[in-house]
C-alpha cells in the first residue's frame, strides 16, 4: 500500500515511517523543508506546505504512483496565538487535497477526553480538526490518545522536567485528576496496525496504556526513576495563568505549551471505549517500563524531534 504521512519530522511521524516500511508498505513524506530532512531509505519525499493547499497535490501522485492512505499527525501543541485557525485551515487543506486525490483512508491522531461543553482550548480544537477531516470523501479512522511517554513528547517532557527537578511541588487540585498515558511505541502499533485491519475504518477509537494515573502518580514514579521521592502538597486555589507561570519557571517548556497543557489537566483522560483491543492486539507497555525508555533515549543523546 502507498502511504502518504504528514507531520513526517515530528514525534509520531518519525517513528511511525519506519514501522510502515518495515511492514511492507511504500511511504511518502510532506514536509516544509526537503533539503533538512533526513529520511529512511526508498522514503518519497514532497515539500510541501498544508498551510498552501496549491503545494499539496504532488505529496498525492508522486513519482507517478497515486496514494492508498494517509496519516495526518500535524497540530500545533505550542504554535501559540492563532494556533486554533491555523490548525483548522491545515485540515481544511488536506481534506480538499485528499478527497479531489482519492485517497480511501485517512487516519488521525486526536486527543483523548470527554466529549463535553468545558474541554480545554487546546483539545477542543483537536476535536474540530478531527471534524474538518471528517469532510473528506476518504473514510476516516481517528485514534484518540492522552499524554504520550517518549524521548521527543511535549508532554512527557514537561513532566520529567518537574519530576527531575522539584523535590516538593506545590500544586493546585489537578494533580488528582486520572490520566491514562501510553507508551510511544504502543501509539505506533496502533496507527500502523489499523491500516491493515478494513474494518477500523470509518470510526473512532480510544488508545491508552495499561495503568490509569493520577498526575500526581504520574510525577511521583517518574521521579522515582531518578532514585528520588517526590512529595505533593496541594493547595485549594491556583489559576492556570499563575500554574502556567510556575511552570515556565522551574521548567524550560515554551509558554504557549505550558498554558495548553495546565488548561488539559482539568479533563479526565481515560479510556472508555476499548473496542480497538480486540481489532488491533497491542502488548501494552507498562508505565513504569515507557518511563524509563524515555529517559533512556535522553541519556543515549538521540535528537529530540520537531513537534
Amino acid at each position: 500500500m502507498r502511504v502518504l504521512v504528514t507531520g513526517a519530522t515530528g514525534f509520531v511521524g518519525s517513528r511511525l515511517i519506519p514501522t510502515l516500511l518495515d511492514r511492507g508498505h511504500e511511504v511518502v513524506t510532506l514536509v516544509r523543508d526537503a533539503a533538512g530532512y533526513r529520511p529512511p531509505e526508498d522514503v518519497h519525499v514532497v515539500e510541501g506546505d498544508l498551510l498552501e493547499p496549491e503545494t499539496l497535490p504532488p505529496a498525492f501522485t508522486a513519482d507517478g504512483g497515486s496514494v492508498d492512505a494517509a496519516y495526518y499527525l500535524v497540530h500545533s501543541m505550542d504554535g501559540g496565538p492563532g494556533y486554533e485557525e491555523r490548525d483548522r485551515n491545515c485540515a481544511r487543506n488536506f481534506a480538499d487535497v485528499a478527497s479531489d486525490a482519492g485517497v480511501d483512508r485517512v487516519v488521525y491522531l486526536g486527543g483523548l477526553g470527554e466529549d463535553r461543553e468545558d474541554l480545554s482550548e487546546h483539545l477542543e480544537s483537536r476535536r474540530e480538526v478531527e471534524r474538518v477531516l471528517d469532510e473528506g470523501s476518504y473514510a476516516l479512522t481517528t485514534l484518540r490518545a492522552a499524554i504520550v511517554i517518549g524521548d521527543g513528547s511535549a508532554s512527557f517532557g514537561v513532566i520529567r522536567g518537574l519530576a527531575g527537578r522539584l523535590p516538593v511541588m506545590v500544586t493546585p487540585k489537578w494533580v488528582d485528576t486520572l490520566c491514562q498515558p501510553i507508551a510511544i511505541e504502543d501509539v505506533v502499533a496502533y496507527l500502523a496496525g489499523v491500516l491493515d485491519v478494513p474494518k477500523t475504518a470509518a470510526d473512532t477509537y480510544e488508545i491508552g496504556g495499561p495503568e490509569v494515573l493520577t498526575y500526581a502518580e504520574i510525577l511521583r514514579r517518574t521521579r522515582r526513576q531518578f532514585g528520588h521521592r517526590l512529595r505533593i502538597v496541594r493547595v485549594p486555589v491556583l489559576s492556570p495563568g499563575l500554574s502556567a507561570r510556575w511552570l515556565r519557571l522551574v521548567t524550560d517548556v515554551n509558554p504557549y505549551l505550558a498554558r495548553s497543557l495546565v488548561e488539559g489537566l482539568r479533563n479526565t483522560v481515560v479510556v472508555e471505549d476499548d473496542r480497538i483491543r480486540d481489532l488491533v492486539p497491542v502488548e501494552r507497555t507498562p508505565f513504569d517500563l515507557a518511563v524509563a525508555r524515555a529517559l533512556d533515549g535522553e541519556t543515549n543523546g538521540r535528537p529530540e524531534a520537531t513537534p
